[in-house]
């Protein structure tokens, strides 16, 4: 290739619209492949990235991308509430959550950063299209009070479940976070309560566990004491938000408690559902998500 070839080469890459996903860790991320084939499908001309952001210079590391001509990001751990405080405009999901997953950044000229958080329509989606399991009327516990299980609690609250707990290690934040769902809860009629994880299930146990915890992430496995009581029901559905090998040993804890008729869903529907989300915001076009969600499956089994 001639020098002149390669400067052209250059160029284009360095034209194409640049996106990442912006976190600590992120080496892991399945979000560049599953990015690279939304734009593939949809034709859209597009480079993803992944970001890795120091613990202690987030914001420094955005302006940075920004200043470089990035167009926008997604954000995972630890960064959503300090992603939350950057954004100069939020959707209402996102304020919601008080947390952040999707900066936009081409939007500056329309009032600044746009926030939004897509992490609980892609679970919803997840749960109810992907495992074919409707929420409205389902007992939900929600295990963390953290980023992620803020992202989500307004979107389970929007498919009106019949009541959700959440419990967390300190059970100041559950409570603080069902305060702030409060007014959304009792307008779509769910039933919130807030407790410390060995209070889990004081009503009996649910139809729908849902890990929202870093736990599985940090190979600590089941987040929840050993109570005797079981917390999911029989046949009830188990969900935790990372995926891959690391969230085996809590789906395999609350396959033991839902016996014939359970269900299982690790968090890679939901990242894929979220992802096609976030698409829509950045480039005004939703991809198809089931046939990427069956490659990204595929390729992420055959690496096991």
């Amino acid at each position: 290739m001639s020098a002149d070839s390669s400067a052209s080469v250059s160029s284009a890459a360095a034209a194409l619209d640049r996106y990442a996903v912006a976190g600590n860790p992120v080496a892991h991320s399945r979000s560049p492949e599953i990015h690279a084939a939304f734009a593939v499908q949809t034709g859209q001309s597009l480079v993803y990235e992944r970001l890795l952001c120091p613990l202690d210079a987030f914001e420094a590391t955005i302006r940075g991308f920004v200043a470089a001509g990035a167009r926008g990001c997604n954000v995972t751990v630890p960064f959503k509430f300090e992603a939350f405080r950057l954004a100069q405009r939020l959707t209402p999901r996102a304020r919601l959550a008080g947390a952040v997953n999707t900066l936009r950044f081409d939007a500056e000229a329309a009032g600044g950063w746009l926030g939004d958080n897509t992490d609980g329509a892609g679970l919803v989606a997840d749960i109810e299209r992907n495992a074919a399991r409707p929420l409205r009327g389902q007992r939900v516990l929600l295990i963390g009070a953290g980023g992620a299980s803020a992202g989500v609690l307004g979107s389970l609250i929007a498919a009106r479940p019949a009541a959700i707990r959440v419990v967390n290690r300190s059970p100041d934040k559950a409570l603080a976070l069902i305060d702030s769902h409060r007014a959304w809860a009792d307008q779509h009629g769910v039933a919130l309560s807030a407790g410390p994880l060995d209070a889990a299930a004081p009503d009996g146990p649910h139809e729908v566990l849902i890990n929202g915890t870093s736990a599985s992430l940090s190979g600590a496995g089941v987040p929840l004491p050993e109570t005797g009581a079981p917390v999911l029901a029989r046949g009830g559905l188990a969900v935790d938000m990372m995926y891959g090998p690391s969230a085996a040993a809590f789906l395999d804890w609350a396959d033991a408690q839902s016996g014939p008729g359970g269900a299982r869903r690790d968090g890679l529907g939901m990242l894929v559902e979220q992802a096609a989300e976030a698409f829509l915001v950045w480039r005004g076009v939703r991809p198809d998500s089931a046939s990427v969600l069956a490659d990204v499956r595929r390729r992420l089994e055959s690496a096991a």
